[in-house]
């Protein structure tokens, strides 16, 4: 028999990127006095690991709780929030947690109202008919306009197939920053307004006390202390530490295992405890080989739950062994057996990757929902010490029923200056995109929304941030696949590739120079077929960058140190990642980023592609 269980509730943040839910979270966690008053506490508490810090945004979700008082019964409630990411491209982690929780909060930022991951996010809580709460924040910014935003809101709502009570959502309006809500936007010193309206609104989980003991796993992590950790929502019965267990895999076998830890959540910190009951969530350690998606469950009674289901990649690459004359001098490892290790590691974790073996035994095939999505594990690894080189990404494309083949389509989001509106539109106009929408911003911008195939955007978001300026802002989510669109024109400059290896010099980066963009500087160490510049030509040019000048007198050694280079243009990862064509590859070290031709050797180069033109000194 189901019960609901009214001391607890479970609820997930959610929100576009930078609307504010980690800095909303600072304070519910510092007013629920989880924290000693002479403690320091750094701002975005949740945001844990360096990258997040970095970039700004929430990658991986995370859990936390606090104790409330409900003020019609006294008794103290445990809520246990779930930190999600607000990109489109960590979509698997939204889409699990889902499964953990009874409702949601969805911030809004006043003054830019609902944006296109805000859609993306709303559109999985609404798939779960998850009671939501309308967070109206950062009421303090003075574009906001509270009125607009909550219409706007509304008809996402209605756009995204709410039901009616779904619609008729519980409104907050908030400064996360500085810790106060309120129903109104005269607001009140304190959170004490959302907390009640999570106790009210939100309900508690319904659960079946007396049944046998089910748990599906939706995250797992790693303890020094008890090893493999597995989270999740308990659905049934209860556990205890050193409880047997039945774990049933995806193919429905079942395995042995012992429960040697049992963890509650309270506050940042989790908290070994003696039982937890259904509706709680908790994570259970010292397990082996656990996966996300399988279930734990009573060994005499081990049932299954449904498995959870995440949208399948849509973009992919090659990550192979680092084949540069530089490999193996900056990197711990580099071998394709860690390489291969590695990647099947986070394969345990990241439930939206795939990785495959390529006919090379080097070379592996990892697919991901994105750029940003690879992009994230590239630079993780290369910070734990992996050294490795990837290839452009690539849309995937598949065969259907009747052999008709299809690609991804997003719907894209791009926020510009009017000034810029027509070198934007022919852009995307040119990667097959549909104009679907155009609006003036209240900020004078003008909004336009698309829908286009994936494989036009890749690479698109680097020449779209140098036309605009650095001010345009695009954003996208992924709409399903249809038919494939036809070429679609790639980068319009070629590469300045080096023609020997060695130091580069002045002297020999000032020829280079004088056709086109450098990427380095003089005294740069550099290999044969290392891109070192950009040229408009519409053939790669290979130039001895290393070369020095012959001096006779001491007036020409004097004129070589008066000789100035424009400052090289520096690029990201992301931003290699996009620039590279697809006879290219980003050498990826912990020290240094450097993009390549596949094919190092000139001349070889030369009759394979027939598209470089080689300067003779």
């Amino acid at each position: 028999m189901l019960t609901e269980r009214r001391n607890i509730r479970n609820v997930a943040i959610i929100a576009h990127v930078d609307h504010g839910k980690t800095t909303l979270i600072d304070s519910m966690l510092k007013q629920a006095k989880i924290f000693r008053a002479n403690q320091k506490v750094a701002e975005r508490i949740m945001d844990s690991n360096d990258l997040e810090r970095e970039r700004g945004i929430t990658i991986l979700a995370k859990n936390t709780a606090v104790e409330v008082a409900d003020p019609k019964s006294g008794q103290m409630v445990k809520i246990n929030i779930v930190d999600t990411p607000g990109h489109a491209d960590f979509g698997g982690e939204v889409e699990r947690i889902m499964n953990m929780v009874d409702g949601v909060l969805l911030l809004v930022d006043a003054a830019e109202g609902p944006k296109p991951q805000t859609r993306f996010v709303l559109k999985q809580a609404i798939a779960k008919n998850l009671p939501t709460i309308v967070v109206v924040n950062k009421l303090d910014r003075r574009e906001a306009d509270a009125n607009r935003t909550l219409n706007l809101t509304f008809d996402l709502f209605i756009e995204l197939g709410a039901s009616n009570e779904l619609a008729d959502f519980p409104i907050i309006y908030a400064n996360g920053l500085e810790g106060k809500a309120g129903l109104t936007p005269a607001l009140d010193d304190d959170l004490h307004v959302l907390f009640e309206t999570i106790i009210e609104k939100i309900p508690g989980p319904l659960v079946d006390a007396n049944a046998p003991f089910q748990m599906l796993v939706t995250n797992l992590g790693y303890d020094e202390y008890s090893g493999v950790t597995a989270s999740g929502r308990i659905h049934a019965g209860s556990i205890h530490p050193g409880n047997t267990l039945a774990r049933i895999k995806h193919d429905g076998t079942i395995e042995k295992i012992n429960a040697k830890y049992v963890f509650a959540f309270q506050g940042l910190q989790k908290v070994s405890v003696q039982q937890a009951d259904a509706g709680e969530i908790i994570t259970i350690g010292g397990l082996k080989d656990i996966q996300i998606g399988e279930t734990l469950a009573d060994f005499e009674f081990p049932l299954a739950l449904p498995v959870i289901k995440v949208q399948q990649p849509t973009v992919q690459m090659t990550f192979g062994v680092n084949t540069s004359p530089f490999s193996g001098q900056e990197g711990k490892w580099g071998t394709s057996r860690k390489l291969a290790e590695r990647l099947q590691a986070e394969l345990r974790t990241n439930i939206a990757l795939r990785v495959e073996q390529t006919d090379s035994k080097d070379v592996f095939l990892v697919s991901g929902r994105g750029e940003l999505h690879l992009g994230i594990l590239i630079e993780t690894m290369r910070r734990e010490g992996y050294e490795f080189q990837v290839s452009r990404p690539e849309a995937i494309v598949i065969t259907d029923e009747n052999g008709n083949k299809l690609e991804p389509y997003e719907e894209v989001h791009v926020d510009v200056d009017a000034d810029f509106v027509g070198s934007v539109v022919e852009m995307l106009g040119a990667r097959h995109g549909k104009m679907l929408n155009m609006t003036s911003n209240p900020d004078n911008t003008v909004h336009l929304i698309y829908s286009m195939p994936t494989r036009g955007l890749l690479g698109f978001r680097y020449r779209f941030l140098n036309i605009t300026r650095g001010r345009g802002v695009l954003n996208s989510f992924y709409l399903g696949e249809e038919k494939l669109e036809g070429p679609i024109e790639g980068r319009q400059s070629s590469s300045i590739v080096a023609r020997e290896t060695g130091v580069a010099t002045t002297f020999g980066l000032k020829n280079a120079e004088q056709r086109g963009i450098l990427f380095i500087t003089p005294g740069t160490a550099v290999y044969e077929g290392m891109l070192v510049g950009e040229t408009p030509r519409p053939q790669d040019l290979a130039i001895n960058v290393v070369k020095k000048k012959h001096l006779t007198n001491m007036r020409q050694s004097i004129r070589e140190l008066e000789e100035r280079l424009e400052p090289p243009k520096e690029m990201s990862l992301d931003e290699m990642i996009e620039y590279i064509n697809s006879d290219e590859l980003v050498e990826v070290t912990p020290l240094s980023l450097r993009m390549r031709k596949r094919i190092l050797e000139t001349h070889e180069r030369l009759r394979h592609e027939k598209n470089t033109e080689i300067l003779e000194d």
